[in-house]
C-alpha cells in the first residue's frame, strides 16, 4: 500500500487526537495508541491529486521565475521576454519608467512579458544614418522575434521541468514523485503553449490597453510597434482607415457651398514623404475613393537621394494616376533620373510645362541638394534665383498661348517668385500646411508632410501627422475651386480628420475670382506660422 507522505499523516493524527481528548477530559495526559501497522489512515484521491497539482504549478512558477527569461535584441532594442503563469494570458509590453501596455493577443494560463531595456544606440544611430536599412527592419525584427521565442520556449521548458521536480523532490523525498511532478509540469508547458498558438491573434497589437504615463501618450508606443513589430499591419489599418474617413466624410458632408461634379478635375497634392512607405497605401487608398485624375509630389520623397533608395520608388508605378514630381533638397539628381525612368511618372524642372489630364502644370527643382552638405551658404539666394527662372517660363508659357495652370516648386521661398505669373503654385518643405493668396493674385498652397516627416517621427516628443490635400478644379476654367485637406494621426496613431475650404471668391454671393495678374488681390492668412525646414 502507498504510503501517504510524511506532512499528510502528522496532520491527520493531529486532527484525530483532538475529539479523543475532548471525549476523555478525566485522563488529560494520556496519549492514544498508536495505529497498527499498514492501517494508517490515507488521504483521499483528490486530496492527493490537488497536493501534486500544487506541487507542480508552484514548482514550475519558481522555476520560470528564476531562469525562465531570455535577453534579446529584437531591431534597435534590448529586450528581455518571460513567460509567466496567469490566468487570462495575454501578452504585456513593460517601457519603463513610462508604464506599460497589455494586448488581448492569446488566451492560455501563461503570459508573455516583454520589458523593454534600452534602445541600442550603435543599432538605432545605423538606422538613422542608413535609412535603407528600414525596407529590410521587418524581416530582421521578426527573425529576432523568432530567435528569441525559441530560445524562451527551450529556457522555459527546463526552468518548469527542473522546478517542478526539485521542488516534488524535497516534498515527497521520492525520485519517481519528483520525476511525475517534472513531467506533468512539461506536459501543463505544452498545453498552455498549444493553447496560446490557436487562440494567437496577431491583429491585438492594434488595440492595445495602455497603463501609466503611455495612457496619456499611446503614440509614443505606437511608433515602437509600428516601426519595429507590426508595420506591415499598420500599414495596411491605415490605408483602411483613409478609406472609412473619405466613405464617411463622403456620406456625411454638410457643405452645401461646393459639391465637386463628376466632370471636376481632382488633384491629389503629396509632399515630403521622406522614405516612409506607408505614405503609398495612403495614397493608393484617396486615388481609389476621391477617384484622382492626377498626383503632385512636391518633393523631398527621398531622405538621402542615394541610390539604395531608389527601390522606394517603384510604387508609384502602381498608384493609379499620373504622377507629376519636382525635386526636393533631399532629392538627388540620381533620384531624377530614376524617376524619369519610371511609367507614369513626370518629371518637371528647369521651368518646363506639360499638360496632363486636363491641366498645364511647370515646376523647377530645388537647386539645394541639402544632405550632402555641399551648399553652404547662398541658401535662399538660390531659391529666389530658381523662382525666378519658373517665373520667365511661366511668362513665356503665356506669350506663347500655353499659359500654365499650376506651378510647382519645392521651397515656398522659391513658390513666392511666381506671384502674379500663375493662378496657384504649389509647394512643401516646412512639413505642415499653409495656404495664403499672394500680393498679386497668385494663390500659394503649401502641403505638409505626406510622409509624417518620415524618420523625423521618432525623433520628437509626439508623431507629426500625415497630411496632404485634394484639389478641386472647373475642368472649363480650369481654376481652383475648393481643396478638402486631410490629416491622418502619426505613425502609430488612428486619427484622422478632413475638412473642405472655399476660396472667398467662390463663395456665394461673392464677386468675380481676381486675376493672377491683378494686384491688391485679398490675402488669407496662414494656417500656422512659417518655420525653417528640419
Amino acid at each position: 500500500m502507498v504510503r501517504a507522505p510524511s506532512p499528510v499523516t502528522n496532520v491527520l493524527h493531529r486532527i484525530r487526537r483532538v475529539p479523543r481528548a475532548l471525549a476523555r477530559p478525566g485522563r488529560p495526559g494520556r496519549r492514544p495508541p498508536a495505529p497498527a501497522l499498514g492501517l494508517a489512515p490515507q488521504p483521499r484521491p483528490w486530496v492527493r491529486a490537488a497536493g501534486l497539482v500544487a506541487v507542480v504549478v508552484l514548482g514550475a512558477w519558481l522555476g520560470l521565475l528564476v531562469v525562465g527569461n531570455v535577453r534579446v535584441p529584437v531591431g534597435p532594442m534590448n529586450t528581455t521576454m518571460t513567460l509567466r503563469p496567469s490566468v487570462t494570458g495575454g501578452t504585456k509590453i513593460n517601457i519603463s519608467p513610462l508604464g506599460a501596455l497589455q494586448l488581448d493577443s492569446h488566451i492560455a494560463p501563461v503570459r508573455l512579458d516583454v520589458n523593454v531595456d534600452q534602445l541600442d544606440p550603435e543599432r538605432s544611430q545605423a538606422l538613422v544614418d542608413h535609412p535603407e536599412r528600414l525596407s529590410g527592419l521587418q524581416d530582421e525584427v521578426t527573425q529576432d522575434i523568432a530567435h528569441g521565442t525559441a530560445d524562451l520556449a527551450v529556457r522555459s521548458c527546463v526552468a518548469v521541468v527542473t522546478g517542478a521536480t526539485a521542488l516534488g523532490l524535497a516534498v515527497y523525498r521520492r525520485p519517481r514523485r519528483a520525476l511525475a511532478a517534472g513531467g506533468l509540469a512539461l506536459g501543463l508547458l505544452a498545453a498552455s503553449g498549444g493553447t496560446a498558438y490557436a487562440t494567437w491573434k496577431p491583429d491585438s497589437v492594434l488595440e492595445p490597453k495602455f497603463s501609466g504615463l503611455l495612457s496619456s501618450a499611446p503614440s509614443l508606443v505606437g511608433d515602437a510597434r509600428s516601426i519595429v513589430t507590426e508595420f506591415d499591419v499598420y500599414q495596411k489599418e491605415l490605408a483602411r482607415l483613409v478609406t472609412n474617413v473619405t466613405k464617411l466624410y463622403d456620406a456625411t458632408s454638410t457643405l452645401p457651398a461646393y459639391r465637386p461634379d463628376p466632370t471636376t478635375i481632382r488633384v491629389l497634392h503629396v509632399s515630403d514623404i521622406h522614405l516612409n512607405p506607408a505614405s503609398w497605401k495612403i495614397i493608393a487608398s484617396l486615388v481609389e475613393q476621391y477617384q484622382v485624375d492626377v498626383i503632385v509630389d512636391s518633393g523631398d520623397t527621398m531622405d538621402h537621394g542615394s541610390a539604395a533608395e531608389n527601390g522606394f520608388l517603384d510604387p508609384i508605378e502602381e498608384l493609379g494616376a499620373p504622377y507629376v514630381w519636382v525635386r526636393g533638397n533631399h532629392d538627388s539628381r540620381v533620384t531624377q533620373r530614376y524617376l524619369t525612368g519610371l511609367k507614369n511618372v513626370h518629371v518637371l524642372d528647369d521651368g518646363r510645362a506639360k499638360t496632363i489630364a486636363g491641366l498645364r502644370f511647370a515646376g523647377i527643382g530645388d537647386p539645394q541638394f541639402t544632405p550632402d552638405r555641399s551648399e553652404k551658404t547662398g541658401a535662399e539666394q538660390s531659391q529666389e534665383l530658381a523662382g525666378a527662372r519658373l517665373a520667365s517660363a511661366l511668362r513665356d508659357q503665356r506669350a506663347a498661348g500655353t499659359p500654365v495652370d499650376v506651378a510647382i516648386a519645392h521651397e515656398p521661398s522659391a513658390a513666392r517668385e511666381v506671384d502674379g505669373t500663375v493662378p496657384l503654385v504649389l509647394a512643401g518643405h516646412i512639413h505642415h500646411e499653409k495656404t495664403e493668396t499672394m500680393k498679386y493674385g497668385t494663390r500659394l498652397r503649401v502641403e505638409g508632410s505626406t510622409g509624417g516627416s518620415g524618420l523625423r517621427a521618432i525623433e520628437g516628443k509626439y508623431p507629426d501627422p500625415i497630411e496632404t490635400s485634394i484639389l478641386y478644379f472647373d475642368r472649363d476654367t480650369r481654376r481652383l475651386q475648393a481643396w478638402d485637406s486631410i490629416e491622418l494621426g502619426g505613425l502609430g496613431l488612428t486619427t484622422a480628420e478632413v475638412s473642405r475650404h472655399i476660396p472667398k471668391e467662390n463663395q456665394p454671393g461673392a464677386p468675380t475670382s481676381p486675376s493672377p495678374s491683378s494686384p491688391g488681390s485679398s490675402r488669407t492668412p496662414s494656417a500656422r506660422p512659417s518655420s525653417p525646414a528640419p
